[in-house]
């Protein structure tokens, strides 16, 4: 998998994709991140990406002919499923939405900045806005990082275990139930017997009492889902 990541400030996202999981993703071939600096298709020597707004008003606005040229210029190489601005008033961000965009082969992620795009970007070169959630953040860098992660930890080989995913908290519309390791006492706070049993079969049905339960109490938003 391949994702493209346009913004203006790309050293915010180097250190995110070079450690953990989605070095190890990189290293096996599984997945390709690479950052493209939107001043490289400024349209002066000054680096100028942005402009006041028609109409007056604070912000400033990110400019349509850099995007689109560099948007232009990744399309040359390779076929995109998707071209994702990461706005405030996009589509919440999900697992189930994470599970089929991991699903593709070459993704364009548009960091917004300042008041954001003009309009006539998000009308003719995106095909899908995603927001991370309802609070607006200074760019755009910090979502992509969330959406980079998040989808590729789901693609198969990238994890020990390839079953890990399938049982992370939301695939099932419920929160993970509780868990617990060794030492299996400690200051006589002890773990449930159940889980010490052997008894498979039942600690699968307990794991699924405490995430119904736990989704209940602290996730009622899905619980109501």
């Amino acid at each position: 998998m391949r994702i493209d990541i346009i913004t203006v400030v790309p050293e915010l996202l180097e250190s995110p994709f070079s450690h953990s999981i989605m070095q190890r993703a990189k290293d096996k071939g599984l997945l390709e991140v690479h950052l493209h600096n939107l001043r490289d298709y400024a349209l002066n020597r000054y680096g100028q990406v942005d402009d006041y707004q028609f109409g007056g008003g604070a912000g400033m606005v990110m400019m349509i002919e850099p995007i689109d040229n560099c948007v232009a210029d990744l399309k040359k190489e390779r076929d995109y499923d998707e071209v994702i601005y990461l706005s405030p008033d996009g589509d919440i961000y999900d697992q189930p939405m994470a599970n089929q965009l991991s699903m593709k082969e070459n993704l364009i992620l548009l960091c917004g900045h300042y008041k954001g795009v003009d309009e006539r970007v998000r009308e003719h070169i995106i095909t899908k806005e995603i927001s991370v959630g309802n609070f607006v953040l200074s760019g755009g860098e910090l979502p992509a990082a969330i959406i980079v992660d998040s989808i590729g930890r789901l693609l198969p080989g990238v994890l020990g275990d390839e079953t890990s995913a399938l049982f992370d908290s939301f695939q099932d519309g419920l929160v993970a139930p509780p868990v617990y390791t060794r030492p299996s006492e400690y200051k006589g706070w002890k773990i449930p017997e159940v889980l010490l049993s052997g008894h498979f079969a039942k600690i699968e049905e307990w794991r699924l009492e405490q995430a119904e339960k736990r989704t209940k109490e602290r996730r009622p938003d899905l619980d109501e889902k």
